[in-house]
C-alpha cells in the first residue's frame, strides 16, 4: 500500500518541522519510498544555478575534484541541492521512471518521458549515485542519480526540435523572459544587467519585441566576451561595459544614455553581490526593478532604495509564471542568431 503524500511535499521534510521542502535544512531522499503523489525521476543532467555554481566553483578554487565534493556533500547533508551559501539550486533533467497512484490519471506525462523539472534544486530530494562530468563553463553536471518531484512540483516534456542540454539552459531561466514580457511596455527604456548571460539574452529579446522602434533596450554586462556575444545577437540598441557592483558609475552612464530620465525597467540578472544598488540608482521614480538574480539581497535593496529616496517598485523574481515554459523556447525558435550562439554554448 502506497503511502498517502502532501501536495506540496511537507511529508519529506526532517528538519525543522512545520515547514515546507524549499526553507527547509534537510529532508528526506530515501528512493525506496515513492508516495502516491510523486513522480521519481531518474537523473540525468543537473544545472546548476549560476549564482550558486559560482560560488562552488569559488569555493574549489575551480579544482573539479573539489566541485564534485561539494556538491555530493551538500546533498548528503541535505537530501536536496540547496546550496548554503546562496540558497539556491537549480534544476534537471531525466527519465520519468514511477508514478504515484493518486497522480497517474491527472498527469499528462508516462513513464519513460523525458522531461526537465521547473522547480528548484533546492527543494527536490535528490539521491546522487555518481558525478560522472562537469561542465563548469555552463554551470551542468551530468550525473547518475534519483529525484522526487512533488505534486505541486511543474515540468515541461522535452521538445523534439531543441536539443535536451539547450532545452535545460533555456528552461533553467525561463521566468525571467516571461516576467520581462509582463513588466515592459511600448516605447519603454529597458536596462539589462547581466545582458550578455544566458537569462539576460532572452530577457533583451522578450524587452524588444515589445518596445517598438521608439523604445529602448540597453545591455550591460562586465565581461568582454559576453559583450561581444550579446552584440552578435543583435537583442539591444545600446551595449555598454559596466560594472553593476559600481552604482554611482552605472547611474551616470545611464543618465548618459538617456539624456537625464533613466530607465522604466531595470531587469538585474547578474550572478555577484551588491549590484542592488546600481539597479535601483538606473531606474527612474516609479520605475520598476526586477530582481531575477539569486544573488539579491533583499535588505540592501529596501533600505537603500530608502536611503536615498529612491520611489522605485522592486520585484523579486519568481522563476515561475503561467507558461513560461513555452515563451522561453519560442524566443529560441524565433532568434536564429540567439539559437545558433546559446547551441555553441550549451549543446
Amino acid at each position: 500500500m502506497e503511502l498517502k503524500g502532501n501536495k506540496y511535499g511537507t511529508h519529506r521534510v526532517i528538519e525543522p518541522q512545520g515547514v515546507l521542502p524549499q526553507p527547509a535544512t534537510v529532508v528526506n531522499n530515501n528512493m525506496d519510498l515513492l508516495y502516491d503523489n510523486e513522480i521519481r525521476i531518474d537523473v540525468d543532467i543537473l544545472n546548476i544555478d549560476s549564482a550558486s555554481f559560482t560560488q562552488i566553483k569559488e569555493q574549489a578554487n575551480g579544482n573539479i575534484s573539489r566541485i564534485k565534493s561539494i556538491i555530493k556533500n551538500i546533498v548528503a547533508q541535505h537530501g536536496k541541492l540547496k546550496n548554503p551559501v546562496t540558497g539556491s539550486g537549480g534544476m534537471l533533467i531525466g527519465t520519468v521512471e514511477k508514478i504515484g497512484s493518486a497522480i497517474q490519471q491527472q498527469s499528462d506525462i508516462k513513464v519513460g518521458d523525458r522531461i526537465a523539472t521547473l522547480v528548484s534544486l533546492s527543494l527536490t530530494p535528490l539521491k546522487i549515485d555518481e558525478i560522472i562530468e562537469v561542465k563548469p563553463e555552463i554551470d551542468q553536471i551530468k550525473v547518475s542519480a534519483k529525484a522526487i518531484l512533488f505534486e505541486s512540483g511543474i515540468y515541461a516534456k522535452l521538445p523534439a526540435d531543441i536539443s535536451e542540454t539547450l532545452s535545460l539552459a533555456v528552461l533553467d531561466v525561463c521566468g525571467a523572459p516571461a516576467q520581462t514580457q509582463r513588466l515592459v511596455k511600448k516605447d519603454d527604456t529597458v536596462v539589462v544587467i547581466g545582458a550578455g548571460g544566458k537569462s539576460g539574452m532572452l530577457c533583451c529579446a522578450a524587452a524588444k519585441e515589445i518596445v517598438g522602434d521608439k523604445g529602448l533596450i540597453i545591455g550591460i554586462d562586465y565581461n568582454d566576451e559576453n559583450i561581444s556575444r550579446l552584440k552578435k545577437v543583435d537583442v539591444c540598441h545600446q551595449v555598454i561595459k559596466l560594472n553593476a557592483s559600481h552604482a554611482l558609475q552605472c547611474y551616470q552612464s545611464i543618465k548618459e544614455l538617456t539624456s537625464g530620465s533613466m530607465a522604466d525597467v531595470v531587469i538585474n540578472n547578474v550572478n555577484i553581490p551588491n549590484t542592488e544598488m546600481g539597479s535601483i540608482l538606473m531606474c527612474k521614480d516609479r520605475g520598476t526593478v526586477y530582481f531575477f538574480s539569486m544573488a539579491t539581497s533583499f535588505t540592501k535593496s529596501a533600505l537603500g532604495a530608502e536611503g536615498i529616496g529612491k520611489d522605485v517598485d522592486m520585484l523579486i523574481g519568481n522563476g515561475y509564471a503561467a507558461g513560461h515554459a513555452q515563451l522561453a523556447l519560442d524566443i529560441i525558435r524565433r532568434n536564429e542568431k540567439i539559437r545558433t550562439l546559446y547551441e555553441e554554448l550549451y549543446t
